[in-house]
């Protein structure tokens, strides 16, 4: 083990990125290490972000990556096998056998989207298969969009799809029957409810026309919006005690954290949608800016402390060696 780092960035989106470029401009010994699989990686453009909006994701991406590396700080390409303690501090261990060590950890691996089991699905996914309407509502806008019910937000998500698109209907698919006040939002929106399992995906010429129905009927529709069970990436953590646990939206698994990403074992914080599955890509990244301030600030907190604790053993190193030349010249003066 040759290399160590006041902290290590797990994850290199841009909750990691922006952790790290904040660390290195805080004068820190910073290495961002990435897995290379982001989240977003089908969309065709990064949405909502103030003056990015429409940027592909790659792109984001290495922009990112060259202001830490302007800053000073390092960056690694690699899969993060686990972490741990090692006195005050980790040790991370890569796929290969790599090591380095770690004052402190800011965990940005983001969550793997677990999707319906839907043949044809998964390869449409960011496509013509979306999740998140303000990722890309606009860019469907006023097509037929069909909502598959996959789970506890499945009506929430044809609703606010209606504001993109007057043609939405809720395919009921495997979920359970809907409550009657569910039924009453969808037929005062407008969104009319398909009963029926979907049994695949239909594509014509590399374009989405609609859905199978087991029963064979087919569903047109140019967009499908799918709600993925979303779950932390987070294995790696295990040897520290640190665990994914189910999210209150019901929506899959995060790591619990405060405000500022710090969990429960000292020395870690998490940022992006490790622990918030809704983050997007703005909400990411300034979450990762307020991880990483938070780390320099448990930093200089714990050097001030080291500090004030060497500059009270020098003063009273320096005051027993002034009462010991004082007592000595006592001696002297009696004779003794």
């Amino acid at each position: 083990m040759t290399e160590g780092y006041e902290v290590v960035v797990i994850g290199g989106g841009a909750a990691g990125l922006s952790g790290g470029l904040m660390l290195a401009r805080a004068r820190r010994s910073v290495l961002v290490i990435d897995g290379g699989s982001p989240r977003n990686a089908p969309a065709d453009g990064v949405h909502g972000l103030l003056a990015r909006d429409g940027m592909p994701p790659a792109e984001l991406l290495a922009r990112g990556r060259d202001e830490v590396r302007r800053y000073g700080g390092h960056l690694l390409d690699g899969q993060v096998d686990t972490v741990t303690r090692d006195g005050e501090g980790f040790v991370v261990a890569l796929a290969g056998g790599r090591r380095v060590r770690a004052g402190r950890l800011l965990v940005a691996t983001g969550l793997v989207d677990e999707l319906p089991d839907v043949p044809g699905l998964r390869e449409r996914w960011g496509r013509d298969v979306v999740h998140c309407p303000y990722c890309h509502g606009w860019e469907v806008r006023d097509r037929p969009i069909g909502v598959l019910a996959t789970g506890p937000m499945s009506v929430h998500q044809a609703l606010l799809f209606r504001q993109w698109s007057d043609d939405v209907v809720l395919l009921r698919h495997t979920a359970p029957p809907l409550g009657d006040e569910q039924a009453e939002q969808l037929a005062a929106r407008g969104v009319a409810v398909v009963e029926g399992e979907v049994a695949s995906v239909e594509v014509v010429e590399d374009r989405l026309v609609g859905v199978r129905l087991r029963d064979g009927r087919l569903v047109a529709r140019e967009v499908l919006v799918a709600g993925p069970r979303m779950v932390a990436r987070a294995g790696f953590l295990a040897a520290l005690g640190l665990r994914a646990v189910e999210h209150p939206s019901g929506a899959g698994e995060h790591v619990p954290a405060d405000p500022t990403g710090r969990t429960e074992v000292p020395g870690v914080w998490v940022a992006g949608n490790v622990t918030d599955p809704a983050a997007q890509v703005g909400a990411a990244a300034a979450a990762g800016a307020l991880a990483a301030a938070a780390i320099n600030g448990d930093l200089v907190a714990e050097e001030t402390r080291r500090a004030v604790e060497a500059r009270r053993r020098d003063v009273f190193s320096a005051g027993s060696e002034a009462r010991v030349a004082e007592l000595v010249a006592g001696d002297r003066r009696h004779g003794l």
